[in-house]
């Protein structure tokens, strides 16, 4: 399995694959091999049609999750083994669409306010005022943030892209305090022994705030990212720079949140309200 995990390795790295995604598939395929006790090269299509099964069946895990596994094993089987008749039947799961959770702006101010750690604070508003992933923002440095263009630079984001987005004043001049107090050397939330701060750290303190605001809505650090995208089509963004800010390949992700947007809804007449009708008896 060894000399098989490098040469995956080495294709993954080939590809241009991201290196969380080449720790995501390298788990996926050793999982494989841990529940046959065997390895992959000594498995065909029954194994691990069987294996996924039990991920589904047994295991009961999310679709997305799933795809995770597929993706894993048959860029093993395609790509590192060229044995593609192992995994040529093996289709992804249909994604049920969901609509994301939103906060609306009285609910985000509320998040900002419950929070007194001057370090939680900074985080939790540049991660929403910027439109930043969970990942993204635990990785900033201090020489990402451009006070002279107001720009955020966002490093090595999903699919290994970096883009730019906006920087609030709001949150230029909490950094800034941030900063005269507890003064980061590299990244700009240090976590333990100089590295920085960590997804789950991240996560404790959106839980934390939220529970002191007070909100009931099922929402997670990821949330922040969807309202800062729902608010700025509210407020009458072009879509294609809201595509441009989040990092979207397509913009047909962008549009769920014209879905979500109460103020495009709210502009939109019923037909009956144009018609000659009269209700009086």
């Amino acid at each position: 399995m060894s000399t098989l995990r490098e040469q995956m390795e080495a294709d993954l790295q080939l590809r241009g694959i991201t290196p969380r995604t080449q720790k995501d598939y390298l788990r996926e395929v050793s999982k494989l091999a841990k529940y046959f006790n065997k390895s992959p090269e000594e498995l065909g299509e029954k194994e691990v049609k069987e294996y996924l099964v039990h991920l589904l069946k047994d295991r009961k895990i999310s679709g997305g999750t799933y795809r995770y596994y597929v993706s894993g094993i048959k860029f093993l089987y395609r790509t590192t083994m060229k044995r593609e008749e192992v995994v040529d039947e093996i289709q992804y799961p249909k994604c049920k669409k969901k609509l994301p959770v939103v906060l609306d702006l009285s609910e985000v101010e509320s998040l900002f306010s419950v929070t007194e750690n001057l370090k939680h604070k900074a985080i939790l508003m540049i991660t929403y005022s910027s439109g930043l992933r969970i990942s993204e923002a635990a990785r900033l440095k201090i020489t990402d943030i451009d006070s002279k263009r107001m720009m955020v630079w966002v490093q090595q984001g999903k699919g290994g892209k970096d883009r730019y987005t906006i920087l609030s004043q709001t949150v230029l001049e909490c950094l800034r305090q941030y900063w005269r107090k507890y003064h980061p050397k590299e990244w700009l939330f240090e976590g333990n022994k100089g590295a920085h701060i960590s997804t789950s750290s991240m996560r404790q303190i959106f839980w934390d705030a939220k529970k002191r605001a007070g909100i009931t809505k099922p929402a997670s650090v990821h949330t922040l990212r969807h309202s800062f995208a729902t608010h700025l089509v509210e407020a009458g963004t072009n879509l294609h720079h809201v595509q441009l800010l989040l990092g979207h390949r397509s913009p047909t992700t962008t549009t769920v949140y014209l879905h979500v947007s109460k103020v495009n809804l709210a502009q939109v007449t019923s037909p009956l309200d144009r018609a000659p009708v009269s209700v009086k008896s």
